[in-house]
Parts: C-alpha cells; structure tokens; sequence
C-alpha cells in the first residue's frame, strides 16, 4: 500500500495493521514523520506534488492499493480550497497511474467543489467501479468526500 499525505500518520498505522507481516507500507509526505514505524513500515519524503523519477524509484511498488487523505492548507475560501484539493487529487491519480498494479483500488479525499465530477470522471476512465463515500464522522459543514476507485484497468 502507498499512503500519500501520511503525516500524523494514523492511516499509515492503520494500513499496517491491515496489511500484517506480509504486507508493506509506504508512506510518503512533504512534512517529516515523527512517529516509531512498525517493520513493514517505509517513510519517503517528498512533495507529491512534483513526483519525478527518482519519488517513483523511492516509492517501488508496484502496490496494490494508493490511499490519499491529503488536504491542502485552508484559507477560508471555499473555491479555492477546493481547487488546492483537487490539484492534489490530480496528483495522487498520477501517482497511482504509474504505480498501481492492475485490479488495484485508489482512495482519495477530495473537498466537494466546483470540479468534483470532472475529477471523478477522471478516475472513472482508469477503474471499472468508482463510488463516494462520506463518512459518517465526518462533519456536517466539512465538504470532504472520498472517492473510491476499484479493479484498476
């Protein structure tokens, strides 16, 4: 699993978890991770936000999951937020363009704005299921959404 966006690092812990003494994580971020990985654990950082050969190299893969929480810096302004949120969006698609194997599944969150249905056609066009997801703790005047991408084509 690639986990874009790791820092704190709970879904990198969680993923972990999942994943057991079988499996692998990586996560990557711009920001340094301060916690005590587990073994299966590899933290890479880098700005996702221009990936070039020598972050796909440090990545590896091929992986058979890419999970993006991140979220941009607010600024108060919802379009704007939004449109930061999406070019992060772009960026982790591109990322999982090039990394994830076939039949793989893409999470990403994205805050619902003005180019969300584009975004999600964009994913549409690489997964043969794609679905929303809200979840339920997520809060009322959030406008965070996930977008799930499954069996990579």
């Amino acid at each position: 699993m690639l986990d874009l966006g790791c820092v704190p690092g709970s879904w990198l812990l969680f993923a972990s978890r999942t994943v057991g003494g079988k499996g692998f994580v990586v996560g990557v971020d711009i920001t340094p991770i301060s916690l005590k990985l587990p073994p299966n654990v590899r933290f890479v950082q880098h700005d996702v936000l221009r990936p070039d050969a020598s972050f796909l190299d440090a990545a590896g893969g091929p992986f058979d999951t890419v999970l993006s929480d991140m979220a941009p810096s607010s600024t108060g302004n919802k379009f704007l937020d939004a449109h930061r949120s999406l070019e992060l969006c772009e960026s982790a698609l591109a990322i999982a363009g090039h990394v994830l194997e076939v039949g793989g599944a893409f999470v990403c969150k994205i805050f619902h704005g003005a180019d969300f249905k584009v975004f999600s056609d964009q994913v549409k066009k690489s997964f043969g299921r794609v679905v929303h997801v809200r979840p339920k703790s997520t809060r009322k005047a959030s406008r965070e959404i996930y977008i799930v991408g499954l069996g990579k084509n």
